[in-house]
């Protein structure tokens, strides 16, 4: 097994855990992160989100299969997740691409289908309007402000 896929495996094994601080030591410092519903995260946001996946969400379930490094850089895997999200039960497939250098997470990418997800969480309002960019920008911006005030009240 290749330092890539080890690292892959430990952060997807500390997630199963709910183990944020091992999770977190698989990314570099200058780590980046990405999915439809947050956007774009540096390393301290990021660090955060993980944060509160692992503590606040108790029913938080994951799996992961299929990795497969594509060289000696990049690497991608399936995964899947299933949470209590505004008290309704969320599952979600998800494809991981990863860019790491090292040993270590430089790029982290969550591919998802955001329609999917925005039904799920948002009912007839996701039905609706969960296909636009518009939706996704507003989704977007509500979930990074709520991360952005939980850093700030957690300083």
């Amino acid at each position: 097994m290749s330092p890539n896929e080890k690292t892959i495996h430990q952060f997807f094994q500390a997630l199963e855990k709910r183990d944020y601080k091992t999770l977190l030591s698989c990314y570099s410092n200058n780590a980046v992160y990405n999915n439809p519903v947050m956007g774009l995260l540096d390393i301290d946001t990021t660090n955060t989100m993980w944060q509160i996946l692992c503590t606040q969400f108790p029913g938080l379930k994951t799996t992961y299969s299929n990795i497969q490094e594509l060289d000696e850089e990049y690497a991608t895997c399936l995964w899947e997740e299933e949470y209590l999200y505004n008290e309704k039960l969320i599952y979600i497939k998800k494809k991981a691409y990863f860019r790491l250098e090292n040993g270590l997470i430089i790029e982290h990418t969550d591919g998802f289908n955001f329609y999917d997800w925005c039904k799920r969480t948002n009912g007839v309002v996701g039905w609706l309007f969960g296909w636009s960019n518009f939706m996704q920008k507003r989704i977007q911006k509500k979930e990074r402000n709520k991360l952005i005030a939980y850093i700030n009240t957690n300083k």
